[in-house]
């Protein structure tokens, strides 16, 4: 890929929290974790942005709470409650300060999920700083993983193009489709260097996003409903390695 023939722009800005973050920020709050969860149960780590979060919906109908919910039902497998570490209008660099303040450097678990690279993209970020800052997260996130590149699983960037939200506000809707492309383009050849697995939920993002059941209610952000669906890219895959 010839990054330089990529300009972006410096897209504009809308966060009523946040200049820079993605739009609206209402309600990032922490996922319910159980702290009397037995050890003998699999460990889950979500690294991620408002899309790991859940911007707009409850905790459960975010996907990491919807994903240990699903395996804990339909395998005999037994999950501990997820373990957290996003915020809406996070960057790579932004996450990585997050997991710093979490003091978790030494820990593993059993699964860990990446989802960033939105807020880069959407600030009009370097493409090139983000391939440098994307590959040693992910080296991170292996790590979290007890070294193992198996238990890794990379979300692909949702399309946020197609929303009503970028609709309404005038945006370049090809443009941030050709830019979603490059990011991603980034993300899945550092998985495959690395040995990760790389789900895409773009593609599928483009076909539904439109729909008003699939948003919540700022017309930007997945629903619950979305969500379900991204749980079940994530269960196949899980299923095939525990």
């Amino acid at each position: 890929m010839k990054l330089s023939l990529l300009t972006f722009a410096i897209l504009g800005i809308f966060s009523c929290k946040s200049s820079n973050n993605m739009l609206p920020d209402d309600s990032d709050k922490p996922m319910t974790e159980n702290p009397t969860d037995n050890s003998d149960r699999l460990s889950y780590l979500a690294l991620g942005d408002s899309y790991t979060i859940g911007e707009g919906v409850s905790d459960a109908g975010r996907y990491p709470s919807q994903l240990i919910a699903k395996l804990n039902s339909d395998t005999d497998k037994e999950w501990a409650a997820p373990k957290v570490i996003a915020r809406t209008g996070w960057t790579v660099d932004e996450l990585e300060k997050g997991i710093t303040a979490e003091n978790i450097e030494g820990n593993t678990y059993d699964l860990v999920t990446l989802s960033i690279g939105v807020n880069n993209q959407y600030r009009g970020l370097p493409i090139e700083k983000f391939a440098e800052e994307f590959e040693v997260m992910l080296l991170k996130a292996i790590s979290f993983a007890a070294v193992n590149e198996k238990h890794v699983v990379v979300l692909s960037i949702p399309d946020w193009g197609v929303t009503p939200f970028a609709a309404k506000s005038g945006r370049d809707q090809s443009k941030i489709a050709q830019e979603i492309d490059a990011y991603n383009s980034i993300k899945a050849e550092i998985c495959e260097k690395n040995g990760v697995t790389y789900i895409d939920i773009t593609e599928q993002y483009r076909a539904l996003g439109r729909q008003e059941e699939m948003l919540a209610a700022d017309g930007l952000h997945p629903s619950a409903k979305m969500y379900s669906l991204w749980t079940e890219k994530l269960v196949e895959h899980i299923v095939s390695i525990y």
